[in-house]
């Protein structure tokens, strides 16, 4: 789990990272917000590919909690140190190689009027919209791809919480049940957060657009600045101090 959580959380400060500077800059600048074509499409890449690396690591965690608590004699030996490192790198390659080619050829558009982007981020929205050229093939394979990425880890994670639910409603014990249970919040709130605002934006093509600036927000910066508070929420000491910094006691 460890393992894993140390890639997540390194991920997390890259996604932020292609978004949050330029963002912030745009911000507090007097000038119009100006991106050069090729940041553009670096930032377009570099963000679509560690949303996708995040959605595979998520589906990864769900494989190591279900691993955890329906076969626990065997998690050391089915979940060993080397393969959860060559699980977490084959997310790592499969989210940095699965738009690459849809992005290229979006790249290879004609652009052309005022080249204005309706985002605050190199979106896969107003960049069709600018083309000057219409690419119904190159949108409808991107969102194709957009919806396996989606789909795919959430129906896996969604069946290994079922077959986890299983494991502990046979537990004779509550304390157990709890126990059990807890291991799994902190994983699920992730979840709920990532791909509920996800879902909501790159499913269907028309809803990707400048009307829903307000989601990719939510997914590309609230939602990193939750994932630590809700993972360090499971430490007894961090709770304590939290309780003690909302009800004003020593």
């Amino acid at each position: 789990m460890y393992i894993l959580l140390g890639n997540f959380s390194g991920l997390e400060m890259c996604y932020v990272t292609t978004t949050v500077p330029r963002m912030l800059s745009d911000l507090v600048s007097l000038q119009p917000s100006i991106i050069s074509f090729q940041g553009c499409f670096l930032q377009f890449y570099f963000f679509f590919s560690m949303g996708t690396t995040e959605s595979f690591l998520l589906a990864a965690m769900a494989l190591d909690r279900y691993l955890a608590i329906s076969h626990p004699l065997r998690y050391p030996i089915l979940m060993s140190p080397r393969f959860c490192v060559n699980l977490a790198a084959s997310c790592w390659v499969s989210g940095f190689i699965w738009f690459l080619v849809p992005i290229v050829l979006i790249s290879q558009l004609r652009f052309c009027g005022s080249n204005l982007l309706d985002h605050f981020i190199c979106d896969p929205g107003p960049l069709l919209s600018a083309s000057c050229s219409p690419a119904p093939r190159i949108e409808l394979a991107f969102y194709s791809l957009s919806s396996i990425a989606i789909f795919g880890p959430f129906l896996f994670i969604v069946g290994s919480y079922t077959a986890v639910l299983r494991a502990v409603m046979r537990l004779s014990s509550t304390v157990k049940r709890k126990k059990a249970f807890s291991t799994c919040t902190s994983h699920l709130a992730m979840v709920s957060l990532f791909y509920g605002s996800i879902m909501v934006t790159y499913v269907a093509p028309e809803a990707s657009g400048g009307s829903n600036k307000v989601v990719t927000l939510f997914y590309s910066v609230v939602t990193p600045l939750l994932n630590p508070l809700i993972y360090s929420l499971r430490n007894k000491e961090m709770k304590d101090a939290l309780r003690r910094t909302i009800l004003g006691g020593n």
